[in-house]
C-alpha cells in the first residue's frame, strides 16, 4: 500500500531513478517491475496465446500519475498513453484537489446487463408478463450456470422486459441484471442468457436471435465528486470561466465531444495499463452520455466559498480476475502498483483519474490556453523525431518552443547546428 502517493519533483527525476523511487515508495522489488521498465522481458509465448496471428507487440509508455488521495487512501496510479501531458496533467489536478480532502466515490455495484433479443412474438405484452411471473424461476436457473460466481456473493439478480419497435417490427427484450463481482462480466452474463434463451422462447413463443452482454452499464456506475482550490487553480475567474467551459460542452455536442474525449484520454490510460477493455469502457461511457441528448459526463458549480467543485458520473465495467488483467504481465504489475483489492475500487480510482483530467484539460483551455502546457511536451517527441538523443532532446525542444515553431524541419536545423 503507497502510504504518500505526493513525490516532488517525479518529472525531474531520469526514468532509472523514477524506477528506483517506485521501488521504494511501493515496496516492489526487481521480479515485479522487471516486465513493466524493461519490455523485453514479456515472454512472447504470452502473447501469442492472448490474440491470433501474433507477429510482435506494440509498446506504449507507461508513466505514473502522483499526488492521488481517493477515499482517504493514497495511489500512485499507472498510466498507458502516447498523448504527451496527459500524465502530468492528471497529477497536477490530483494535486490541487487534496487541500480539501482529495477524491471522494461512489458506485452503484457491480451490476451488467445482459440481453435476450427475440422477433416474432404473437402477443408482446402478454410474453412480457408471463416471463416477469416466472422472474424467480429464471434467475434460479441463470445461477445454476455459474455456482462460483455464486460462491462470492454474485449472480443474476434481476430481470426486466422491454418492447421495442424496430424498422423490422416489434421486438421483446429480456434483460438480465448480473452481479459480476470482481471480474468485468461478459462471459458469464453471455452464458446466462444463452442458457436462459431456449425457455424465453417457450414462454413467449417467439424466436431467439442475439444472447449478448449491453456496454451501457448503467446499473455499474461510479460516482465521483472533488473540490478544487480557487488559488491552486488561479483564481475566482479562472474557475467562473471553467464553469463556462463546462456550460459550453453541455449546450454543443460539437464541443462536448472534445470535453469527453479528455475525459477518456486519462480513464482509457489506466484501463490500458491494467490489461481492462478500454473500447468497452467507451462505448459505455459514449453510449451514457447519450441517454435524453449527448451531454458532459462531467459537472462543475462553484462553491460557497469560491472553489470548484467537481463530478463525474460514468459506467465503470473493469475486473480484476481473467483476461488481459490476469495474463499479461504488465497488467499485473500495475495493478499490485495500485494496490487495490476489487474490482469496483480499482473503478473508483479510474472514474477519479477521468475527473482530474476533465478538470486539468478545462483549466488549461480557460487560462493559457491548451497549446502552451501541450506544445512544450509534444516538442519532446519532435526532438526525438528528428533524430535527438539523450540530453540533445532537452535542449532542441526547449528551443522548439522558445522560438514558437515546433516542427520536425525545425528541430533537424537545431540538431546540425549543434553538431
Amino acid at each position: 500500500m503507497v502510504k504518500d502517493s505526493r513525490v516532488s519533483g517525479f518529472y525531474k527525476l531520469s526514468r532509472e531513478d523514477r524506477v528506483k523511487k517506485l521501488k521504494e515508495i511501493t515496496g516492489l522489488g526487481e521480479d515485479d517491475l522487471g516486465p513493466l521498465v524493461d519490455p523485453g522481458q514479456v515472454d512472447m509465448g504470452v502473447l501469442d496465446h492472448m490474440i491470433e496471428n501474433v507477429v510482435g507487440a506494440m509498446t506504449l509508455p507507461l508513466g505514473i500519475a502522483t499526488n492521488f488521495l481517493i477515499d482517504g487512501k493514497d495511489y500512485l496510479i499507472p498510466m498507458a498513453i502516447e498523448e504527451p501531458s496527459v500524465v502530468a496533467a492528471a497529477s497536477n489536478a490530483a494535486r490541487m484537489a487534496r487541500d480539501h480532502g482529495g477524491f471522494s466515490a461512489t458506485d452503484t455495484g457491480p451490476n451488467m446487463i445482459s440481453q435476450i433479443q427475440v422477433v416474432d412474438v404473437p402477443q408482446p405484452e402478454a410474453a412480457k408478463v408471463k416471463i416477469m411471473e416466472k422472474k424467480d424461476e429464471l434467475l434460479a436457473f441463470a445461477n445454476e450456470q455459474d455456482p462460483i460466481l455464486i460462491r462470492f456473493g454474485g449472480g443474476a439478480k434481476d430481470i426486466r422486459v422491454r418492447i421495442i419497435d424496430t424498422k423490422v417490427g416489434i421486438m421483446l427484450i429480456t434483460e438480465l441484471i448480473v452481479d459480476t463481482r470482481d471480474a468485468m462480466g461478459a462471459n458469464a452474463v453471455n452464458t446466462m442468457a444463452e442458457a436462459l434463451a431456449p425457455r424465453i422462447e417457450k414462454i413467449t413463443g417467439g424466436r431467439v436471435i442475439l444472447r449478448i452482454l449491453s456496454n451501457l452499464a448503467e446499473f455499474r456506475l461510479v460516482r465521483v465528486r472533488a473540490v478544487f482550490d480557487k488559488k491552486e487553480l488561479g483564481g475566482e475567474e479562472v474557475v467562473n470561466d471553467i464553469i463556462a467551459a463546462w456550460a459550453f460542452a453541455e449546450a454543443d455536442p460539437y464541443r462536448c465531444a472534445t470535453h469527453n474525449k479528455g475525459i477518456m484520454n486519462g480513464i482509457d490510460a489506466v484501463i490500458i495499463a491494467t490489461g481492462n477493455d478500454f473500447r468497452a469502457i467507451e462505448a459505455g461511457a459514449h453510449s451514457y452520455a447519450s441517454v435524453g441528448g449527448y451531454s458532459p459526463l462531467t459537472t462543475y458549480e462553484k462553491t460557497p466559498e469560491g472553489h470548484l467543485a467537481g463530478s463525474i458520473e460514468i459506467p465503470m465495467a473493469v475486473g480484476l480476475v481473467g483476461g488481459a488483467t490476469k495474463v499479461h504481465p504488465v497488467a499485473r504489475v500495475c495493478v499490485k502498483i495500485l494496490g487495490v483489492e476489487t474490482a469496483t475500487e480499482l473503478g473508483h480510482v479510474i472514474a477519479s483519474v477521468g475527473l482530474a483530467q476533465n478538470l486539468a484539460a478545462l483549466r488549461a483551455l480557460a487560462s493559457e490556453g491548451i497549446q502552451k502546457g501541450h506544445m512544450a511536451l509534444h516538442a519532446r517527441n519532435v526532438a526525438a523525431t528528428a533524430g535527438a538523443r539523450g540530453e540533445q532532446v532537452d535542449i532542441v525542444a526547449e528551443r522548439l518552443v522558445k522560438e514558437k515553431n515546433v516542427k520536425v524541419e525545425r528541430a533537424k536545423e537545431i540538431l546540425e547546428e549543434l553538431k
